[in-house]
């Protein structure tokens, strides 16, 4: 599988979403390469344009819950969310 190449962060690009986004990119890609599936197919699945796959595969950008819903669906998966700790002292 590919690895998504991540920028040298900056020193604000360093936050909680932006590493979200590089997770989400990383499964919707994985996903969509063992779909055997072009972009093009996932957006029509989805109900949008392959511009939007684009942005989420390339985490430009941290996708709506329900386009993530969709994007599930379109995989014949459920989309969990759930909170964990961070390991951080209290």
């Amino acid at each position: 599988m590919r690895a998504l190449r991540r920028p040298a962060p900056a020193s604000d690009d360093t936050t909680p979403e932006r590493d979200l986004s590089y997770s989400i990119a990383q499964s919707v890609y994985e996903l969509r390469i063992q779909e055997g599936i072009s972009q093009e197919e996932l957006a029509a699945r989805v109900g949008t344009k392959q511009p939007r796959i684009s942005v989420v595969e390339s985490a430009r950008g941290l996708p709506s819950v329900p386009l993530l819903l969709r994007i599930a669906k379109a995989f014949g998966r459920r989309l969990v969310i759930r909170f964990e700790k961070t390991g951080e002292e209290e």
